[in-house]
């Protein structure tokens, strides 16, 4: 149980969230990219069956994410997160041994549900509970770690495999990924502050026994009959489509381009663009309205998957992917604010997995999109045109579909 100090329990909260989602996006969100790339160089499969293999991963972590959300709003949210974590260990163990076509099927789809056991949803889930007033802060600082592990973890991984191939890689990709959640989950998150007598940001009840600042109480029912519930989550398929798929070819992108050098500096300028945007946007959402802000990052992703379509040297890629990433922290961010700031967190595990299940449509086209169009394209510059006016109808959405 927490216990009273000066410092806010939520914030320790966010500390933990942060370490979990550096393994977690090292070793999955960013790591696909890198193991897109060893799966069609070591072992011969074709780019567009890897992207096709790679949309399962999304498609199992929306389903996961959706049964992750009904768990915890009833149950402790750690047990969650630790069964999946065990179960992404086993994955990642097994990249090594994985050679045929359905085993490269089954590898993502089984990580993708322990990616969405361990992944937003359940995160998201706890931090918003905690924080209130501070929530967009608190959600940028909380996923740091989904750069973090962009710069720290991913490389690793790339030079790793480099050297020692899959094999040589998979067994200490997987007990990374267990020991880095399993403790850390088990021993620092709490569910919610209710459950301990705090309320959201540390501050305290009034008289008549409510919240200092009143926020909105919704039914999961209540938010799936409302327009911007759909808006939201269309509007953010398109957007993280395009994002996603972009980042889970930008390591080959940038190899093909310019060479390995390249590709090893993009993920890393990448996942720094994304910290300083992220870090800067939970700034700036104290004095914005969300909705705009949203609308401004479409636009910025966009455009910048507009110029990565025609990048050829080092300078102008990496230029690019900085533009890029300063949109994607943010970007992923939004979308959960948007949802609590609407419908507050009475039922917000359903809410939001319900919403993210929507964008996996997206999230899991974009890869498998861009390797289908690259292969008939015979380069990137079609598959990147194609994510960004993916994006620009995101940003239309979004912009007609939550007016007031």
């Amino acid at each position: 149980m927490p216990r009273e100090s000066r410092i806010f329990y939520g914030w320790y909260i966010v500390a933990a969230v942060c370490f979990i989602t550096t393994i977690t996006s090292g070793l999955a969100f960013y790591n696909l990219s890198v193991l897109l790339k060893a799966f069609v160089v070591e072992r011969g499969f074709p780019v567009s069956l890897t992207s096709a293999a790679t949309a399962t991963f999304f498609i199992a972590g929306g389903f996961a994410g959706v049964v992750a959300g009904r768990l915890v709003d009833k149950f402790d949210p750690r047990a969650v997160i630790v069964v999946s974590a065990a179960l992404g260990a086993v994955c990642l163990f097994s990249v090594g041994y994985l050679y045929s076509t359905w085993q490269l099927f089954l590898f993502h789809a089984a990580f993708g549900a322990a990616y969405g056991g361990t992944g937003l949803v359940s995160l998201t889930t706890i931090v918003t509970r905690w924080f209130n007033v501070k929530r967009a802060l608190a959600l940028s600082v909380a996923f740091t770690g989904l750069s973090l592990g962009g710069i720290f973890i991913a490389p690793f991984v790339a030079l790793s495999i480099e050297r020692g191939g899959l094999a040589g890689t998979g067994p200490w990709m997987a007990a990374v990924f267990f020991l880095g959640i399993a403790p850390v989950t088990w021993l620092a998150l709490r569910g919610s502050p209710v459950q301990y007598g705090l309320e959201p940001d540390g501050g305290a009840r009034a008289a008549d026994g409510a919240p200092q600042v009143p926020v909105p109480s919704v039914t999961y029912a209540e938010a799936k009959r409302s327009g911007f519930f759909y808006a939201v989550s269309i509007a953010y398929l398109f957007l993280l489509g395009a994002q996603v798929g972009a980042i889970a070819h930008l390591f080959r992108l940038a190899n093909v381009r310019d060479g390995s050098r390249t590709a090893a500096l993009s993920l890393a300028f990448l996942a720094a663009a994304s910290i300083t945007g992220r870090l800067t946007g939970g700034w700036l959402l104290l004095r914005v309205k969300p909705r705009t802000f949203a609308l401004v990052l479409m636009a910025v992703e966009g455009c910048s998957l507009f110029l990565l379509a025609f990048a050829g040297d080092r300078f102008a890629i990496l230029a690019c992917v900085v533009m890029f990433g300063l949109t994607i922290g943010n970007s992923l961010m939004m979308h959960p604010i948007l949802l609590a700031d609407r419908f507050g967190t009475l039922e917000y595990g359903r809410i939001y997995s319900m919403s993210q299940f929507v964008t996996m449509v997206g999230v899991a086209g974009g890869p498998a999109a861009i390797g289908v169009l690259y292969d008939w394209s015979a380069g990137y510059t079609i598959p990147f045109l194609v994510m960004a006016a993916a994006t620009l109808i995101g940003l239309l959405v979004l912009m007609f579909g939550t007016r007031k």
